[in-house]
């Protein structure tokens, strides 16, 4: 698993943009899904489901701040206890530190503190912290490989091998310092100007026109007055949480490249909102890079140990991400770009090469999947459904075509993204946007009622999702259908409402 890996980024889904060919290997010669989304677009809570199998308001990992129990259930638990398995975690933990929030259900735990380093990152292991030099995820892969390699081959194994990369501040090998120097396409949605849909969408600050930082692009300013280098923001004293400026007369503004020293300077707005475009895609795509090399070297690995038929292999990430659409970069809505997430998955005795599907699944069905290839009772408190169907080729008539996501976070500061929870059924998703705290510029307390605000989308018609038709007459059926499948979801899982009842 891979953190912030947007699905238009593996050149299997089509998007054009970069070229993955170990993880195309995994369509090829596996199954790609198409509707495959997360109940909660932030990495902690997203890990939670994975983990649990259960939605955030059960498992308590509501937020990007919240932690795991040590003493609650997982998956891993279930196939260590009832299979035998020997289990792994390595790589990007991010459900807390300490005693209290460590990997359990693992014979083996070696993960990055938070967020981890990109170069010479340190491990919290059960006998303590210590640094290992190198890249992280070619050294996340070197541990992957040497736990295969050391496991008891008479016995099963699971292993979570989780990349800290594409993560921001996307800070990529050296050897792929030349990669994708070609501009990428700028999305038909770049210069969204928010118009037809809620007041959420205008006030986020994820824009990579106004939000990315000094570090997010690898640059440093000059040293100098306003007079020599242009705009800056001295309201910061650390550079590195500093955004790059955007003025209105972009002539004076040089930018300096951290590494070689190139200086970049520009004549309109639009052509620097470009440029930090093309040097956020760049930095990404080549972070993307070292994942599918190493996708490559496990893969690879299975084969010369003649694993290659009997392991079920997947690659997925925490949710999706922004890549220029609607002019954002990150996550946390709802939002197709942010909500779906890649899955590829192989298994040569189940399933078939090159397959293609296109029935909804979420990440709390990942761990019931897990559980019913091992031949396992799935647990009672697990709120997902297995999809092994699904990966045979066949869809059961009663299967849900339906995702659920709720965004908890009712203070963020920082990206002013604010609570919302919603449905998508195969063509239409319903929204519903609410804010109850002041942490977000411009929120009141309560939340007005603009801040409370419904979205219905047509996917088939609006794939872009840039007209909300919740109020458009023709709509009104949808509206309530759509309605009466969040109210009954939420009620299947046990969520609490906050909207006004509107049926």
């Amino acid at each position: 698993m891979a953190d912030d890996h947007a699905s238009k980024s593996i050149s299997c889904y089509g998007a054009g943009i970069n070229h993955t060919p170990n993880m195309d290997r995994l369509a090829n010669e596996g199954m790609r899904f198409n509707h495959c989304y997360v109940t909660n677009s932030i990495c902690t809570p997203s890990r939670a489901a994975i983990l649990t199998g259960t939605h955030n308001h059960v498992n308590g990992v509501l937020t990007l701040n919240s932690t795991i129990t040590s003493r609650g259930p997982n998956v891993a638990k279930q196939l260590r206890s009832a299979g035998g398995y020997q289990t792994a975690m390595i790589g990007k933990w991010h459900l807390g530190e300490g005693k209290a929030h460590e990997p359990t259900g693992f014979d083996y735990w070696s993960v990055v503190p938070g967020q981890g380093e990109y170069f010479d990152p340190q491990f919290i292991e059960p006998e303590g912290i210590h640094r290992e030099l190198g890249y992280a995820t070619d050294i996340i892969t070197d541990k992957s490989i040497d736990w295969i390699r050391k496991r008891d081959p008479a016995r099963p194994f699971f292993l979570m091998c989780h990349h800290k990369a594409p993560h921001r501040s996307w800070e990529y090998d050296p050897k792929h310092k030349d990669l994708y120097k070609d501009p990428v396409r700028l999305p038909d949605t770049f210069t969204d100007d928010y118009k037809n849909r809620a007041r959420a969408a205008k006030v986020a600050k994820m824009r990579v026109a106004e939000d990315l930082t000094f570090m997010d692009l690898g640059l440093v300013q000059p040293e100098g007055g306003l007079g020599v280098v242009g705009d800056k923001l001295l309201d910061s004293w650390m550079v590195y949480d500093r955004k790059v400026p955007a003025p209105e007369d972009v002539t004076g503004l040089r930018l300096m490249d951290k590494t070689d020293g190139k200086v970049f300077t520009f004549e309109t707005p639009a052509q620097l909102a470009e440029f930090k475009f093309q040097r956020y895609m760049q930095r990404y795509l080549r972070t993307i890079q070292s994942i599918d090399d190493n996708v490559g070297r496990l893969l690879d690995f299975l084969d010369d140990e003649g694993l290659a038929e009997d392991t079920i292999v997947i690659y997925t990430s925490d949710q999706g991400f922004f890549l220029g659409e609607h002019g954002w970069f990150d996550k946390r809505f709802m939002y197709e770009e942010s909500f779906q997430m890649p899955f590829l998955v192989r298994y040569p005795r189940e399933i078939k090469p090159g397959t293609v599907c296109d029935d909804i699944i979420c990440n709390v069905d990942f761990a019931p999947t897990f559980l019913d290839f091992a031949g396992l009772r799935i647990p009672t408190y697990m709120q997902g459904v297995s999809f092994r169907a699904l990966l045979q080729g066949q869809t059961p008539a009663d299967w849900q075509q339906i995702a659920y996501h709720r965004y908890w976070m009712h203070n963020d500061c920082i990206h002013g993204a604010y609570a919302h929870y919603g449905v998508r059924d195969q063509r239409y998703k319903l929204i519903y946007w609410y804010n109850e705290d002041l942490g977000i510029e411009g929120a009141r307390p309560g939340g007005e009622e603009e801040d409370k605000q419904w979205e219905l989308f047509d996917c088939d018609e609006d794939p872009l999702e840039l007209f909300n038709c919740y109020d458009d007459p023709k709509y009104t059926d949808v509206v309530i259908r759509m309605t009466r499948l969040l109210e009954q979801k939420m009620g299947e899982i046990g969520d609490e409402p906050v909207h006004p009842k509107v049926l």
